[in-house]
């Protein structure tokens, strides 16, 4: 009924459009009543004549956020419904997608027309999209102002031909060395000095296997080590591939790489079957592993799940070849809020992503803290407030990972994961037999002949 009320009024008022789209406060959308499936209209009152003395309509702005933890959902209903509160002209409709059903509710509601105005996004998708004009850059609708806030590493995840295609809103290290203290006395290392390099880690690992327990938990397969050594990767100074994305460029960094993985299963410091996957910490919360690579989130596990442990969890940056800590051993990943290359209602969609990631640090505080700071802030100002939150202030894990890795990680690869993969499969082969030379030869020229296929340096962003 609301949408044949709907057309018989536009019919009605056809010929006097202007009237009433200055009438309705210019908020966009035909004036129809919109669903929450709408996407991107404006609500109607269901028919009522547009006059001065009708209600002011309000734009409504679709926002899809992924699943994340259900603290993150309460998090994200909470901030939206106090946005909704505080803001008259505009009602933003918050919907959580499962991550297995994102790719095709989008593609449906694009096909349809009804595309979210703001979505959640990783940083590795942004300008891969932006190149596509699926996405909008946010610069002329957002105070200039905002971007002065965020670390100049991190900003340059969102940049595309100078224009900011995404504000972010949390950073997590792919990369962080856990160990047990109580397990590093029992085999005679130094608790307080954890490995730095390659080495050391090696090493300790050694000493650390045994009664049943391995020395190390870390990456196992193609796919894992495709991602999670993307900061080894560039520690040597580039990526795996030319500046000019015209071939390979695997030089003898990239061959110590994956001898260093060989070392790790060769010598038995990783167990020959993982005891599950990279991304969890069960191994390491059950005592079967004595050390621990893994990503910023799991010493939010740890809190969760492990918490007898806790006094005797170590944290430190991951070793790298030289022990130089300031060259990178991790990429930072995480999630920004895009507006899409369609939206209608831009400056509205650009208000309430200022308000809700650029706005009073107190929001993205108490994302933080319902985290258990396990992911870390892309903005200083909202870093200086979590200094000052007791409970930040004495945790130490944090500060270790905010000051020692966040700084000196890189943003991912915005290459093609055939790229990325072709690494991580040499690893694999080279832990299964093959000699790191050859490993990296056929690694070498399978990149080169993707690049020659697809023509890929006039990709290049």
């Amino acid at each position: 009924m609301k949408k044949m009320s709907a057309k018989l009024l536009l019919a009605a008022v056809m010929g006097t459009t202007l009237v009433l789209s200055a009438c309705s406060g210019g908020s966009g959308g035909g004036g129809t009543g919109g669903d929450a499936a709408s996407g991107s209209e404006s609500k109607s009152d269901g028919g009522a004549a547009a006059t001065n003395d009708a209600p002011k309509e309000k734009v409504v702005v679709d926002f899809w956020v992924n699943q994340f933890e259900e603290s993150t959902s309460a998090w994200f209903k909470k901030w939206v419904e106090e946005f909704n509160k505080t803001h008259e002209h505009i009602e933003v409709k918050l919907t959580i997608v499962p991550g297995d059903a994102w790719d095709q509710k989008m593609k449906a509601a694009q096909a349809a027309g009804k595309a979210p105005q703001v979505y959640t996004r990783d940083y590795g998708k942004i300008v891969p999209a932006a190149m596509q004009g699926q996405f909008m850059p946010l610069d002329e609708y957002v105070d200039p102002a905002i971007w002065a806030d965020l670390y100049p590493n991190v900003e340059q995840f969102v940049l595309y031909k100078d224009k900011h295609y995404a504000y972010p809103m949390l950073v997590e290290p792919s990369a962080v060395l856990y160990y047990r203290k109580d397990l590093f006395q029992a085999a005679g290392l130094d608790p307080a000095n954890p490995p730095k390099t390659w080495d050391e880690l090696i090493d300790a690992g050694k000493k650390l296997t045994k009664d049943g327990v391995y020395g190390l938990h870390i990456a196992s397969n193609a796919v894992e080590f495709s991602w999670t050594t993307w900061g080894l990767q560039m520690n040597s100074g580039h990526q795996a591939i030319s500046e000019d994305w015209s071939k390979a460029n695997l030089d003898a960094h990239y061959e110590s790489l994956i001898a260093f993985y060989k070392r790790l299963y060769d010598e038995k410091v990783a167990p020959a079957q993982a005891l599950n996957g990279y991304t969890d910490m069960a191994d390491f919360g059950q005592g079967k592993v004595a050390m621990s690579v893994n990503g910023s989130w799991g010493i939010g596990q740890l809190r969760n799940d492990y918490k007898d442990i806790l006094p005797n969890v170590g944290v430190a940056p991951m070793p790298t070849p030289d022990g130089d800590g300031t060259k990178p051993s991790a990429t930072l990943g995480g999630w920004s809020f895009v507006m899409d290359g369609k939206a209608k209602n831009p400056k509205e969609a650009g208000e309430f992503i200022s308000w809700f990631l650029a706005g009073d640090p107190e929001i993205m505080v108490d994302y933080f803290r319902t985290s258990q700071f396990s992911k870390f802030p892309p903005r200083k100002s909202v870093d200086e407030a979590i200094n000052a939150d007791p409970q930040a202030q004495s945790d130490e894990v944090r500060k270790m990972i905010a000051e020692k890795i966040v700084p000196y990680s890189l943003a991912e690869p915005t290459y093609d994961w055939a790229i990325s993969f072709a690494f991580g499969s040499a690893i694999e082969r080279a832990i299964q037999g093959q000699s790191p030379a050859e490993a990296l030869a056929q690694a070498e020229k399978e990149i080169n002949e993707f690049i020659a296929k697809n023509d890929y340096a006039s990709k290049k962003p």
